[in-house]
């Protein structure tokens, strides 16, 4: 009789389980993309950046976006960096304009012109890296884009 008891209350946890599984609606992940990086006006302290992302809801549903952390390294070394969880929420097949604002890390960037001292070069490597939360079910999206830019 115990054995019985046990192997339902077994049976009827896997069925919990799975009927759990099944609510979870069918989400494709919202696309982030880098749309403008610039410096913004001085204020007498550290340079601060303005970054732009462009992020597509391309489901049925709204997104509610937790916050945002971002980075931007240049040959490596990880000069600009920020947070925000002031996020509009992601209506449903629509897109928003996510203005970020990034200060640069002065210790980081005597490091890469130490480096570059170095060894000169003409072309500097980049990498934005952001990783979006989002409130709910919805998986973290992380975004990466790399190239080079001129020093001419």
């Amino acid at each position: 009789m115990k054995q019985l008891l046990s192997l339902s209350l077994y049976l009827s946890l896997l069925l919990l389980i799975a009927g759990c599984a099944s609510l979870r609606p069918d989400i494709d992940p919202p696309k982030v993309t880098l749309e403008s990086f610039r410096p913004l006006p001085g204020t007498g302290g550290a340079p601060r950046f303005e970054i732009r992302l462009r992020i597509a809801n391309p489901n049925k549903q709204s997104f509610d976006v937790a916050g945002i952390s971002y980075g931007v390294e240049i040959q490596g070394e990880e000069l600009i960096s920020g947070l925000t969880s002031d996020v509009p929420v992601l209506a449903p097949y629509s897109e928003e304009v996510v203005t970020l604002e990034a200060g640069l890390q002065l210790l980081q960037l005597l490091r890469l012109l130490s480096s570059l001292g170095m060894a000169p070069s003409d072309s500097l490597d980049y990498r934005f890296k952001a990783k979006i939360d989002f409130k709910g079910f919805v998986p973290t999206q992380r975004v990466e884009e790399t190239g080079s830019f001129t020093l001419k």
